[in-house]
């Protein structure tokens, strides 16, 4: 099917060559054959202006030579009839299209001006000299077209000719356009091979071409080159490529890679977003660790300008419905607090105690993010806890958005033990939650133990100290009382550990004591009297003397227990410390 219309074309080419040339009146004497077109002509119409046809029958072994094999020519079949019209004399049309391959031609088959007076390859190159290369439009399309003729374009000189005005053209246009929109120009470079946009970028750069003027001609290729995977977020121009070996794939990856290669060195010449569609687009294609550290580490330099969807483009598949590896979101977490800490050091500051506006707006972020890869049951602990972790704790004025974050994960992973809920609760500072935050967490049946119990007991303290529930203002003092917080925490844990001790010995009292009354039956009320006694005396005392020592024997442990109802703003009127 796709043969059809080219044989099509060559009939009809042979059909119009056949009209022109019966019109002589006198027999033909050879066939040429271009490809799979065989062309009925005159040796001596072709001799007179083609010096490598007259060579050819010159040197012939053959008598009477019939058949000469001009396939190798460029351009085909379609560019060898317009330069047999011209040994014609038939007129034909030169345009920006096809003079790049008639030139070729015309060397090919010596047809010049040093052979014959006016010959085609002098028409040619003064079509190119006074019209193809007189815009930048017409150098690229020119440009284009020689694509198919290579080597032979560029030895000729035509390949150098063309990407030189197109660079001053473009250049020329960036700094003073002419035509709206602004960057037209882009478009029109965005049609050609890597290789020959590559040269033009390049040529720009020599040229003093700024950083911006480069980004966005590099934009432009990309999004027209790779528009199912920069611009399609929906995946369902992906559907073809099934494997990671197929043909389509390694050309993209290919040409991504070139691209990336291109890239001005200002970290700052892209936007965010298009440097967040690349590394997906790397990760996806697998491209090489060289190509993905570069997007990485530009990504990382303008991370304050970074948003939640630019995140989440770096973490999901095309589909949406899984999560790539997100090692290249930790690199880039990384990489920005890195950067942060060494600004910091050379200003002087401590970076612990302040950290930059910048700072503060990654970590909002970082902590949003979380919230929303959080609700992916594959979300291991340690992926979770490895990007949490790398925000400076500092940076955050409150872990709200942290806690919302952290339940989320809690919620979807519901059968993680309290070992496991406290290591996802590890990255966030109970005492920096607000009010609000607060209270939610106190009544929070997924939290572990330990974070409900600093949640009830810092707005227990902040009562006794006279300050309201709610005035965050004193949240910066809420370090001052952590370390009489955890001794408390350790404390009741050893007090229930005891008691659960001392419930275990009661029980194997009152099992002798069963195994007693059933061997001796005259003297069970005795015997448990004095049994009674004893458990009065020494292990009844001992229970009642730490039970008053428990500041929580009125409630439960474990918060599974807490009711919905819990009142932290009246306190008891009694001590908080163990004493």
């Amino acid at each position: 099917m796709a043969s059809t219309p080219l044989n099509n074309r060559l009939s009809m080419a042979m059909e119009r060559t056949g009209q022109w040339v019966f019109s002589q009146e006198i027999p033909p004497d050879v066939a040429v054959v271009v490809g799979e077109a065989n062309f009925s002509l005159h040796k001596f119409m072709l001799v007179a202006k083609s010096n490598y046809i007259r060579k050819l029958i010159m040197e012939s072994k053959e008598t009477e030579l019939t058949k000469i094999d001009l396939s190798d020519i460029p351009g085909g079949p379609e560019i060898f009839e317009k330069a047999a019209k011209f040994c014609y004399g038939v007129n034909f049309e030169i345009t920006v299209h096809n003079v790049a391959a008639l030139h070729c031609a015309a060397e090919y088959l010596q047809m010049t001006d040093k052979y014959c007076d006016n010959n085609l390859a002098g028409r040619t190159e003064d079509f190119l000299s006074q019209v193809a290369l007189s815009s930048l439009s017409s150098a690229v399309v020119v440009l284009k077209s020689c694509e198919d003729l290579l080597p032979l374009a560029e030895e000729l000189q035509i390949v150098q000719r063309c990407v030189e005005v197109a660079t001053v053209k473009a250049c020329y246009e960036a700094n003073f356009p002419c035509r709206s929109p602004p960057n037209w120009w882009t478009e029109e470079l965005s049609i050609l091979d890597i290789e020959f946009f590559g040269r033009i970028m390049i040529q720009m750069k020599q040229r003093g071409a700024k950083s911006l003027t480069l980004s966005s001609a590099l934009i432009t290729y990309t999004e027209r080159s790779l528009r199912d995977l920069v611009r399609d977020h929906s995946g369902s121009g992906l559907k073809s490529l099934d494997s990671a070996g197929s043909d389509l794939r390694v050309q993209q990856r290919e040409l991504l890679e070139s691209i990336i290669s291109l890239m001005p060195s200002e970290k700052a010449a892209f936007p965010i977003n298009f440097l967040c569609c690349l590394l997906r687009s790397a990760i996806f294609l697998k491209a090489s660790t060289s190509c993905k550290n570069e997007l990485e580490k530009r990504i990382s330099a303008i991370l304050e300008h970074v948003t939640v969807e630019d995140l989440l483009v770096l973490s999901f598949t095309y589909d949406g419905e899984r999560l790539f590896d997100l090692e290249s979101v930790r690199k880039i977490v990384g990489g920005f607090v890195e950067k942060e800490k060494s600004m910091a050091v050379f200003s002087g500051g401590d970076f612990r105690e302040a950290c930059s506006p910048a700072m503060h707006r990654v970590a909002k972020t970082v902590d949003a993010y979380l919230g929303e890869i959080a609700t992916y049951g594959e979300l291991s602990i340690s992926k979770f806890n490895g990007i949490a972790n790398l925000v400076p704790k500092g940076s955050r004025k409150v872990d709200d958005d942290l806690y919302r974050a952290i339940d989320i994960f809690l919620k979807t992973h519901p059968n993680l033990d309290e070992i496991e809920r406290e290591k996802v609760c590890s990255s966030m500072d109970p005492l920096k939650l607000s009010y609000e935050a607060r209270v939610h967490a106190s009544q929070n049946k997924r939290l572990p133990v330990q974070i409900v119990l600093h949640a009830l007991y810092y707005d227990q303290l902040k009562l006794r100290s006279g300050t309201g529930v709610d005035d965050d203002r004193t949240i910066p003092e809420a370090a001052a009382t952590r370390t009489q917080l955890q001794a408390d925490v350790s404390l009741v844990k050893e007090n229930e550990a005891l008691r659960s001790e001392l419930m275990k010995m009661k029980l194997y009292i009152n099992d002798i004591q069963k195994s007693n009354s059933s061997s001796s039956h005259g003297n069970t009320s005795t015997k448990v009297s004095s049994s009674g006694q004893r458990k009065h005396t020494f292990f009844s005392s001992m229970s009642k003397t730490l039970g008053k020592l428990n500041p929580f024997k009125n409630g439960s442990k474990d918060t599974l227990n807490l009711d919905d109802g819990v009142d932290i703003t009246k306190p008891r009127r009694r001590r908080f410390s163990i004493s």
